[in-house]
């Protein structure tokens, strides 16, 4: 059974064989299932898997298909299995993508032609015909004339092909002169140092099935549909049968012969149609189920899907889904342990500081009109051009002209408040209805009376994008429901990544409130929920997707766990908080001066940096340790500002600009004059690490509680305070790892573990505990059911208690939340303990079936009775540890 997972990342570093001797080390701390990035064939060196070049083998690099024979079959003598992260919506461009080379070889006339997901035909005369190959590191004429592109002879194969900057490109069968017999003789020919070489290679080169381009010609021109704006990985057309089985021949024949359990589908949301492509998978691994080995055979197959989802947006039944790989659970999680009364005085510090006062909803739509003007222009030429091709189909909207269209158009998108719809043809659910409806409501509201034209086209827009089939002058016309279809289908694979890049990529390295809340699957203008709000999405989530991957920490976040538990207390301390940074700022502009109000907004989101993954036990006078941490840190920076496409960016970096940021950093960390403020900041982190590890050990506590299935990114069972990719990649220490779970006794409690914290050691024995409770209970957890319990007293805002029911098998949790304040007082100084007195006479009730019943504490067998009121008081639950899971006691 599908208890809990891990996700490791793989690649040449850390392969198959490498995971393999890590299981009996997962087995021992509770794991059911290894959860693993791609393991079909990528790009050589692929730190990911992303870059998958070949859906059908095993990559070589891992181990291939033995090594993972040998994985499973140790997991199986541990009793666990193996879950498998897909790639069905792209592929990496690369002479090894046969698919690739073939269209590149033989074009329209390529087997895989319309496999991979390219406008043969996208108004532009250059490209008709052709795919656009956006790879020269110049100019096309600079790189001809400039030797970049050879002719030559490969002896193996026995054939011509070009070499371009060192790439390998075919050549189209009939293209090249063979008027000269010998394979020298014609390379000359075509020598690029001599004018008549490179007036052939021209020639030549035209007559190909693609256009070599400058890379910054593709955001312009690209006529092949990207992952995101990223020009080395191209769609794929999943939604037709044939590519549908290439793609997935290789993990459903796994499923079958019982090698994997399930599956993690990435980007769902970069599909044509997420929801019948994921109707069609579950029955692809159902009909698989009953040839799978022995009582593999009893299980219903995993599938969970990588997908954002707004505040009230919900995977309903249609998709046939088990949940989502976790981003959700992570935003709820880390929210409730955000204080929302913070909110204003955090919100008038980052103005003052960023000298803008515009809502968050103003900078992500300026992010989105740059991303629709510099890094998604052909993607919107695409859908521009379907429709006006609807336009001018029909005699009442004709006289629309395209760029009427096209400015309602930017309009819509860049209000657009979901990832995607899921809409077809006059086939709109009540979820995608509204969402239209209320875009186009905000549309209209801010083009304002004034703007007649666009504020018409507001509702042919909507009904073009699906709300009612269309029909021409004459009735029912297939030209004009296949040109809708188009329109739907570009719009709906143009908005998920707009919304990415703009938001997660852009938004996030701009807007610096609290940084903590800027984190995949998060709002960050919602700083925080109350406890009843997540008592009410658990409840939600027992009801429908109890099966659903719980995660806290992942390959993609932007900061790491224990990194935002630490931020999180700032929302405690508002005040205090922009006190001491105002007092950081102003020695910063000692150190350098900074230029202006954005450069001050980036200094104010560092400190924050510094301040939520500074390593515990660093000291001010270590120099080395200050270095390798700045080193981390100016990689961090460097991404930020290219994100935050401001004083640099991806297509243009600023080099002196980052070179200057990165000096800072060095100097603030290293320097004699800066020492005062490094010390300030060591005593700072200090005061508030002890509150944070009590909101990473809650925030633990919460994953592997809640309703279904918690994962457990690489390494993470120690305090994780990584940053953004790569930093969130690097090399786990399993040795110390083992060494620490080894030294967990049968009856060691945390308490026995607080006063050394800082190893990671005391979360790690959470985990394990959790993890075999929950391997003991399988049926509670993945069955029971979920009920917020009452507190009461003073301070019953900071407590969380939730009870998991089954029968004859309760359980309680509690943990505190917002408690900063009371954290390491008097003897418990620098620990992560809550002082009892603050407590006072609040208290958890629990169920009137449990007055004078004892229960036991999970982690360190201490026995409780409930009282004759039926309550438990904070004071005796935590006078010892930070937080409790209680069961009935036995005997």
């Amino acid at each position: 059974m599908l208890r809990a997972t891990t996700r490791l990342q793989l690649h040449a570093g850390f392969t198959l064989d490498d995971a393999c001797e890590q299981v009996p080390y997962y087995a021992s701390l509770g794991i059911s299932h290894l959860y693993t990035s791609p393991v079909s064939r990528a790009r050589p060196g692929s730190m990911h898997g992303y870059d998958v070049i070949d859906h059908s083998m095993v990559n070589p690099e891992l181990g291939g298909l033995e090594a993972l024979e040998s994985l499973v079959a140790r997991l199986r003598q541990h009793d666990m299995g193996l879950v498998l992260d897909i790639v069905p919506n792209h592929m990496a461009v690369h002479p090894g993508n046969a698919w690739w080379w073939d269209v590149l070889e033989h074009g329209e006339q390529s087997r895989y032609a319309s496999w991979l997901d390219i406008d043969w035909h996208p108004g532009d005369a250059t490209l008709d015909g052709k795919v656009l190959a956006p790879f020269l590191a110049e100019p096309y004429g600079h790189t001809l004339i400039g030797g970049g592109i050879r002719l030559v002879f490969d002896a193996v194969s026995q054939s011509h092909r070009l070499d371009i900057n060192g790439v390998p490109y075919p050549i189209a069968p009939g293209t090249l002169c063979t008027a000269e017999t010998g394979p020298q003789a014609l390379v000359d020919l075509y020598d690029s140092s001599q004018t008549q070489g490179q007036q052939r290679l021209h020639e030549l080169l035209e007559r190909q099935h693609y256009r070599l381009a400058w890379w910054r010609c593709a955001p312009d021109s690209i006529n092949w549909r990207r992952f995101f704006e990223i020009s080395e990985l191209m769609g794929v057309r999943v939604e037709k049968q044939e590519v549908f089985d290439a793609v997935h021949a290789l993990p459903l024949r796994l499923y079958e012969q019982g090698l994997i359990d399930g599956l993690r589908i990435d980007h769902v949301d970069g599909l044509a149609d997420p929801i019948a492509y994921c109707r069609q998978l579950r029955r692809a691994l159902e009909q698989r189920v009953a040839a799978r080995p022995g009582p593999l055979s009893e299980d219903q197959p995993w599938l969970v899907v990588e997908k954002i989802l707004a505040e009230g947006e919900v995977l309903d039944d249609r998709w046939e889904v088990d949940g989502t790989s976790g981003y959700d659970f992570m935003d709820q999680a880390a929210a409730v342990l955000h204080d929302p009364a913070g909110e204003p005085l955090l919100t008038e510090h980052w103005t003052s500081i960023a000298q803008d006062g515009r809502p968050l909803r103003d900078v992500v739509h300026d992010a989105r009109r740059l991303m629709l003007r510099r890094h998604f222009v052909a993607e919107r030429k695409g859908l521009l051009r379907a429709l006006s091709g609807l336009a001018q189909a029909s005699v009442y909207t004709r006289d629309w002209t395209t760029d009427a269209i096209a400015r309602t158009l930017d309009e819509v998108l860049v209000a657009f408040p979901v990832y995607r719809n899921y809409s077809q043809t006059g086939r709109r659910n009540q979820a995608d209805a509204e969402c239209l409806a209320r875009t186009m409501r905000a549309v209209s509201a801010g083009l304002g009376p004034a703007s007649d034209v666009e504020q018409s086209l507001l509702e042919v827009l909507d009904m073009w994008l699906g709300a009612s089939p269309l029909v021409s002058a004459e009735g029912a016309n297939t030209d004009i429901q296949q040109l809708q279809r188009e329109a739907i289908r570009r719009f709906q694979q143009l908005t998920p990544p707009l919304a990415a890049k703009s938001l997660e990529d852009t938004t996030f390295y701009r807007y610096g409130r609290l940084i903590s809340r800027n984190e995949v699957g998060s709002d960050p203008s919602v700083l925080g929920i109350s406890s009843e709000t997540f008592h009410q999405r658990n409840i939600e989530r027992a009801g429908n997707l109890s099966r659903s991957l719980l995660a806290t920490a992942t390959h993609d976040h932007k900061r790491g766990e224990d990194v935002r538990a630490r931020l999180a207390v700032l929302s405690e301390m508002p005040g205090q908080w922009a006190q001491i940074s105002n007092k950081w700022l102003e020695e910063a502009q000692k150190i350098d001066p900074a230029a202006n109000s954005v450069q001050v907004a980036e200094r104010y989101m560092l400190f924050q940096t510094l301040v939520g993954a500074w390593p515990l036990g660093l000291a001010a006078n270590d120099g080395e340790g200050l270095r390798l941490f700045a080193d981390r840190v100016v990689e961090w920076h460097i991404k930020s500002l290219r994100e935050a496409k401001l004083n640099s960016g991806w297509f243009e970096p600023d080099t002196s600009y980052e070179e200057r940021s990165a000096n800072f950093i060095h100097n603030l960390m290293a320097g004699r004059s800066s020492l005062p403020l490094i010390q300030d900041i060591e005593q700072f982190v200090d005061r508030i690490a002890p509150a944070g590890a009590v909101n990473s050990l809650s925030q633990t506590v919460l994953r592997l509680c809640s309703p279904g299935v918690p994962d457990l990114y690489q390494g993470t069972e120690f305090w994780d305070f990584s940053l953004v990719d790569p930093d969130n990649r690097r090399e786990v220490d399993y040795a110390a790892r083992r060494h620490a779970l080894g030294m967990l006794g049968a009856d060691t409690g945390i308490a026995a573990l607080i006063k050394d914290w800082k190893n990671g050691w005391v979360k790690q024995a959470v985990v394990a505990a959790l993890l075999r409770l929950r391997r003991e209970r399988a049926d509670q957890f993945s069955k029971g059911d979920y009920f917020g319990l009452p507190v009461l007293g003073s301070q019953s805002n900071r407590v969380l208690a939730f009870l998991r029911a089954a029968p004859e098998k309760d359980m309680f949790v509690v943990v505190p939340r917002l408690s900063s304040a009371w954290v390491g007082l008097g003897a418990n100084e620098g620990l992560p303990l809550i002082d009892t007195a603050s407590w006072e006479d609040t208290c958890v009730v629990l169920p009137r079936r449990y007055i004078g019943v004892t229960l036991r504490d999970v982690f360190s067998g201490t026995r409780l009775e409930c009282s004759q009121d039926g309550v438990l008081r904070l004071a005796d639950l935590l006078a010892d540890q930070p937080l409790t899971v209680l069961l009935p006691a036995q005997g």
